[in-house]
């Protein structure tokens, strides 16, 4: 996706600036943290949609379940 928007070139040249700007003992680091942040971002959705189905009640929760197969004859 990148590779079709910058090309192959310009995707160099951002990893090029970026080592100059932050070293290249930072770069690790840096994306240990993006990782991590993706990740308590993910939980974080996870979490909300747990506390959401825990504060419905039973009947909202079976309106909200598909009926099933429907038959025509």
């Amino acid at each position: 996706m990148l590779a079709e928007i910058f090309g192959v070139d310009g995707i160099i040249v951002v990893i090029v600036i970026g080592m100059v700007l932050f070293g290249s003992s930072q770069i690790p680091k840096l994306a240990r943290s993006l990782g991590s942040a993706q990740k308590e971002f993910k939980q974080g959705l996870i979490q909300g949609h747990t506390e959401e189905d825990a504060a419905k009640t039973p009947a909202e929760l079976k309106a909200e379940l598909p009926s099933g197969p429907q038959r025509t004859l």
